[in-house]
């Protein structure tokens, strides 16, 4: 019986691309750097934005000063317009209100940094009760280490077979590996469907509403 359902944040509860990419061009624009389109900026995202910021700035300036730098102007401005364009994937919110009637506890961990990570999701989800909202925090290591993952398993005081773990990345489906919890894998994310099989997930889904099902089988 599954008590828990974690979710990642990007790709997966939140289509954020748009405004992700906004703001990492807005950073490298400023210190003169080439921009990229907002397609080449998503196969950026799932690491984390020092990752992010790694893989986005020009080859020979991909070093931690450079890496800082562009930190420091994209938190300002993503805090200021991460929701101008971000939106819910279609079924989340039916999904995330089936989750809550059915006394499931929900939880996120993301590796977006912790504080855009609680806006956005007290922002599109004010209704839901999340047991634990997680993001990317100083000195915590960064999916797909599993840590995130039983620190949640801890808050929650739910055991691994009952827990489920739902992303959309590659990311995502090691992180569920490495903390031997089942692993859903979503198709509508910034991942293709390929880099999802690789690893084998228990379920690979197309859309929102078959997560319902896994779970209504696994009550």
């Amino acid at each position: 019986m599954k008590k828990l359902v974690i979710f990642d944040l990007d790709g997966t509860l939140l289509y954020t691309v748009p405004d992700i990419a906004a703001a990492t061009n807005h950073a490298l624009a400023y210190y003169g750097y080439p921009t990229h389109p907002e397609n080449v900026i998503a196969t950026f995202i799932g690491n984390g934005i020092n990752k992010l910021f790694e893989r986005a700035l020009p080859e020979g300036e991909k070093n931690e000063e450079n890496i800082l730098k562009i930190r420091k102007e994209f938190i300002p401005y993503y805090n200021e317009h991460g929701k101008d364009f971000t939106r819910p994937f279609p079924g989340i919110e039916e999904l995330l209100e089936y989750i809550r009637k059915e006394g499931i506890m929900v939880a996120v961990a993301s590796n977006k940094y912790q504080q855009a990570t609680t806006a956005l999701i007290t922002h599109y989800f004010p209704t839901i009760e999340f047991i634990a909202i997680l993001g990317q925090r100083e000195g915590i290591p960064t999916k797909p280490d599993k840590g995130i993952v039983e620190e949640i398993c801890t808050i929650a005081e739910a055991k691994k077979d009952e827990v489920l773990y739902v992303g959309d990345s590659g990311v995502d489906m090691q992180t569920a590996i490495n903390a031997q919890v089942d692993a859903i894998g979503v198709t509508w994310g910034c991942r293709p469907r390929s880099e999802l099989s690789r690893y084998a997930p228990k379920w690979i889904v197309d859309e929102a509403s078959e997560i319902i099902e896994i779970l209504k089988e696994n009550s």
